[in-house]
């Protein structure tokens, strides 16, 4: 059985996708505390969905496929093109990546574990954006050696999506009830302790339980360190027409149960996505938002 220590070791090691590569010093520059990375990444992203209403920047044509860039190498790439400062100075809004939830939590996965912090992507969703919906939505979970236990940190939650949406819990230590792990919401809406139909994108229309579903294999994927991009598609996952069907059910209620003790699951997630192709990571997967087939070997993904 893996030791605490080994899966601390695991996940304080940066990852193919979150590697910074031939910037990795601009990392050693900036702090270790993670209120004082979080204030850093959201000086270099801006949410593209809402940067026209909340920031009155709307994002170029052009630059609308920055949220696809695959590697932290890649963002950190398109971002020093807009603005070569260094990292800790916060850009002005029309010089920040454009950003979803996934690029925000990369940053701080990346940066955490450029410190030797173990970190983790986390898949699944937000109770906070669109009550009483949850919203498909990506944290970073860290391992808080203080006080010895994993905390959830929400760094696309800057001061003015906190003016709008008025959180009452503190974004460096989110509730487990504010976020749900993917396996958390698939284990409450197969108890019928939560709807299906309220997870999802609502203003896509775009929930159900085949949604909670496709998270629980992203969140596997995540979870083995292989932070892919919210609509990914490839493997188990289900379509939004297919219905669930018993061995489908029994799949993901086991999925759901690995993700949700991630430490003492460790090996059997690590086998898991390793041995079982409807987990691992293939070479091509379909990007849902283009419409496309994609490579997901980094080093051979087109830049946009």
């Amino acid at each position: 059985m893996a030791t605490q220590q080994h899966i601390l070791d695991f996940y304080a090691k940066p990852s193919t996708v979150t590697s910074a590569g031939r910037y990795a010093s601009l990392f050693d520059e900036l702090p270790s505390d993670v209120d004082k990375l979080v204030r850093v990444i959201q000086g270099l992203g801006i949410y593209d969905v809402v940067a026209a209403n909340f920031y009155g920047f709307t994002i170029p044509d052009k630059r609308q496929n920055e949220i696809h860039l695959r590697s932290m190498e890649q963002m950190l790439d398109h971002l020093l093109a807009l603005d070569n400062q260094p990292l800790r100075i916060p850009r002005p809004v029309n010089k920040r990546l454009a950003c979803r939830c996934h690029n925000f939590t990369r940053f701080l996965v990346a940066m955490l574990r450029a410190k030797g912090v173990p970190a983790r992507a986390r898949c699944g969703f937000g109770a906070y954006f669109n009550p009483p919906y949850f919203e498909d939505h990506w944290v970073c979970e860290y391992w808080n050696a203080t006080e010895t236990r994993w905390a959830l940190v929400d760094p696309q939650l800057d001061e003015v999506w906190r003016e709008k949406l008025k959180p009452d819990f503190d974004i460096l230590d989110v509730p487990r009830d504010r976020f749900l792990t993917a396996g958390d919401a698939w284990t409450q809406c197969r108890k019928g302790k939560a709807d299906p139909a309220q997870f999802g994108i609502a203003f896509a229309n775009l929930r159900g339980l085949w949604f909670v579903a496709g998270n629980l294999v992203r969140d596997v994927a995540a979870l083995n360190k292989m932070e892919m991009l919210p609509w990914d598609v490839w493997g188990a996952q289900p379509s939004p027409t297919e219905p669930l069907n018993d061995a489908q059910l029994a799949f993901f209620d086991t999925l759901a149960k690995l993700t949700r003790t991630p430490e003492a699951s460790f090996e059997k997630l690590r086998s898991s996505y390793e041995k079982d192709e409807r987990l691992r990571m293939p070479d091509t997967v379909f990007n849902a938002l283009l419409n496309r087939l994609e490579t997901t070997t980094m080093s051979q993904t087109t830049s946009i």
